[in-house]
């Protein structure tokens, strides 16, 4: 009988100092959240899983969240397989109402179409007809995407506001987050310097897995099912070439080797890039090596190592950092969303000058004009600006 009352009495002082520390867990965390107990801040809502969990963790670290899903715009061309949006569709926006219902949070659909269309469509078409190659994603992030969720937070008297993407912004710094293989900076290297304050990203210290995980622990187990957006959300691959020619027109022309011989033909040189490879037409493989824009030709070449190049400039480079280099200094470039990142030195022409110029030391493929170069310190991003042109030869 003692033995057993011993045992009790044990057992209650555990399950006090159980509860203790977790009461003292609770208010580390809120410590933790920074006094963000009561904090509203604008999540942008896609309706998939990385921007769901986001909003579910703000939550849960005492934010008072508030979810805005934005309506943008998709080409109306009858042979465009997409009717809706990628990214908005009447099924994400969907998702997006079930989760705030569930986790007792407002949500508003923001109707943004008609600035999409001009600030992300007309761009898009605008850098093909000049003859660069556009990244849309990354314009659409700071002049549609984010910049529309400030707007709508600012209207109505918030501060803050948060997306899923995978970063994270520490110190004031963007930097690469935990999950490699989904790491999102490269896409956030356009924005303003003065956001990073303002932006919270909480998601970046999570693998993909772990979203998944946390999503059908809380419930949202329907996201297994969800395929994951496309990378261009307002044409299919296959309306690709009828969107350019209403926007632009047909105009054909030769497709010239290096020799200058006509080997084929083509309808329009903004279907093509620097290295392209795929969807010459030519009966062997070949490669985009340039263009003769007063000819209107396209210039191809048999030979790979013609379209790797070690040199190349940027233009109005976008410094996260408050004091930007003076001097030339050793960094990591990446220049697609996907590709793996190259040392290079970095010149910028004077103080604070948001043109510079990059020499890798290794050859890269297909360095085209208007693509994003985006500069690493480390893990941290140094900000991104277009490419205006290789320096040919620089191998």
């Amino acid at each position: 009988m003692e033995i057993a009352y011993a045992i009790y009495i044990t057992i209650i002082k555990i399950c006090g100092i159980t509860l203790a520390m977790a009461d003292a867990g609770k208010k580390m965390a809120a410590a933790q959240a920074g006094g963000k107990i009561g904090k509203r801040i604008v999540v942008g809502l896609s309706g998939g899983v990385d921007s769901s969990v986001a909003l579910l963790l703000l939550k849960e670290q005492g934010w008072e969240p508030v979810g805005v899903s934005l309506k943008m715009a998709v080409w109306k061309g009858e042979c465009n397989a997409l009717r809706e949006n990628v990214c908005c569709t009447d099924e994400s926006f969907g998702n997006a109402a079930r989760v705030c219902k569930k986790l007792g949070v407002q949500h508003h659909i923001y109707n943004v179409e008609k600035a999409f269309e001009k600030r992300v469509m007309g761009y898009f078409v605008s850098e093909l007809s000049r003859g660069r190659t556009p990244n849309p994603c990354l314009v659409c992030n700071r002049d549609l995407k984010i910049k529309m969720l400030f707007e709508w937070a600012g209207k109505h008297g918030i501060k803050h506001v948060a997306t899923g993407h995978y970063a994270e912004i520490n110190g004031g710094k963007l930097v690469r987050a935990n999950d490699m293989k989904k790491d999102q900076t490269y896409g956030l290297c356009l924005v303003p310097r003065s956001w990073l304050g303002k932006l919270v990203l909480p998601i970046g210290k999570l693998r993909k897995q772990d979203v998944y995980d946390i999503a059908i622990k809380e419930g949202l187990g329907f996201y297994a099912g969800v395929s994951q957006s496309q990378d261009l959300c307002f044409v299919s691959e296959h309306a690709m070439k009828p969107f350019l020619f209403e926007k632009l027109g047909k105009h054909e022309g030769d497709i010239l080797d290096e020799n200058g011989k006509r080997i084929g033909t083509h309808y329009g040189l903004f279907l093509y890039t620097i290295g392209q490879r795929k969807g010459l037409g030519l009966p062997l493989a070949h490669f985009v090596k340039g263009f003769d824009v007063k000819k209107n030709a396209l210039i191809v070449t048999k030979d790979r190592s013609r379209v790797l190049e070690r040199k190349f400039s940027v233009e109005n480079f976008n410094w996260l950092p408050a004091k930007a280099p003076a001097r030339k200094f050793s960094a990591m470039v990446q220049i697609r969303t996907h590709q793996p990142e190259v040392a290079a030195i970095i010149t910028p022409k004077g103080k604070g000058s948001r043109t510079l110029h990059v020499e890798c030391a290794a050859p890269i493929e297909g360095i085209a004009p208007g693509q994003i170069c985006a500069i690493y310190n480390g893990k941290t991003c140094l900000g991104g600006g277009p490419i205006k042109g290789a320096i040919v030869g620089s191998v």
